[in-house]
């Protein structure tokens, strides 16, 4: 499959005064053209940060410290991390959009809606003022908001958290990007609302060839989305590949956990099931593996030594010594 984007060896810092503390470690992964990508993780694992950066809106105390980001357009391939701040607004809501994990704090409460959904509008193209309101009409249609007319004269704080999550996608996809990173879409919202939401992004993805990358803590939402899929822990990728076999083939004792976690709370005979101990906090990583204090299957060298991410099977990663002898370094 042929990439649309390629993050490698990406690093992230935060700057400190008694230092610079890594919190984002060597992660590469590409995202195919068409595809949608499942970044999952627990809260603190670099997943938004990661996206971020992936934007170029990581602002002090954060920076990259290291890596590429290529993104390859219609046009041209760039590495994002080397662009200028004007070269970065021309992809920026575009090429590559966005939606942001709480819509009330995302949008704007002075402006009404139409005015924000054709902020990009005005700045990526040369439509008039009619077109620009006649296309917000049509994406509001399109995302599914009833009696459209009448919200695109309305304000954020008249409007619900799923008609505000839908006019988020409204925006992000008004330019038909490329490329649509959905940081925690549906985490404030009730059963109902998230899956329409997370099946209006399958159809939009449809309808505009767009490559989805869905950031979320929630397997479920990895389930109904994805086809690949990274597992974050403390600022590394710990486990890579297809969704089917992250479900059904597991290999990092975290993904086992975090599986586990989902199982066992539908099972009223069990407790449920949490996994040991935090996640470590940025810049203060252990020597070893940095998932071993919690791990219930460590062995000796997981103390003293970090595990590589190595190929386990065909298109299947994993970082964890349980596979050092089997995977190819």
């Amino acid at each position: 499959m042929e990439n649309i984007l390629e993050v490698k060896n990406l690093n992230i810092d935060l700057i400190t005064e008694k230092g610079n503390k890594k919190l984002i470690d060597n992660v590469s992964f590409n995202v195919g053209k068409k595809q949608s990508y499942g970044i999952v993780g627990e809260s603190g694992c670099g997943k938004s940060i990661t996206a971020l950066a992936v934007m170029q809106l990581l602002s002090f105390p954060l920076k990259t410290s290291g890596g590429e980001i290529n993104f390859h357009s219609e046009k041209e391939s760039v590495n994002i991390l080397s662009l200028k701040k004007n070269e970065i607004r021309k992809i920026r809501g575009k090429e590559i959009s966005m939606i942001f994990q709480e819509p009330m704090t995302a949008l704007d409460p002075i402006f009404t809606i139409e005015r924000q959904i054709i902020e990009a509008l005005k700045f990526h193209t040369d439509l008039n003022k009619k077109d620009m309101s006649d296309m917000a009409l049509q994406m509001l249609k399109k995302v599914g908001i009833p009696r459209a007319e009448e919200i695109l004269k309305e304000y954020p704080h008249q409007l619900s958290g799923g008609m505000l999550q839908r006019i988020m996608i409204a925006i992000a996809l008004i330019c038909k990007p490329k490329l649509l990173i959905a940081d925690e879409p549906t985490t404030a919202l009730d059963v109902t609302i998230q899956a329409q939401i997370l099946d209006l992004m399958n159809e939009l993805k449809t309808s505009f060839d767009t490559s989805i990358i869905m950031i979320t803590h929630d397997l479920g939402v990895i389930a109904e989305t994805c086809e690949k899929v990274a597992v974050f822990y403390a600022g590394q990728i710990v486990e890579e590949t297809d969704v089917v076999t992250l479900f059904h083939n597991t290999a990092h004792p975290y993904t086992s956990g975090l599986l586990k976690a989902v199982t066992s709370l539908g099972d009223k005979s069990k407790n449920l099931f949490t996994i040991p101990g935090m996640v470590p906090a940025g810049g203060h990583m252990p020597k070893g593996c940095r998932f071993e204090e919690r791990c219930n299957k460590k062995m000796k060298i997981c103390k003293d030594k970090s595990p590589e991410l190595i190929e386990i099977a065909d298109g299947h990663k994993c970082r964890c010594w349980l596979y050092a002898e089997s995977g190819d370094n």
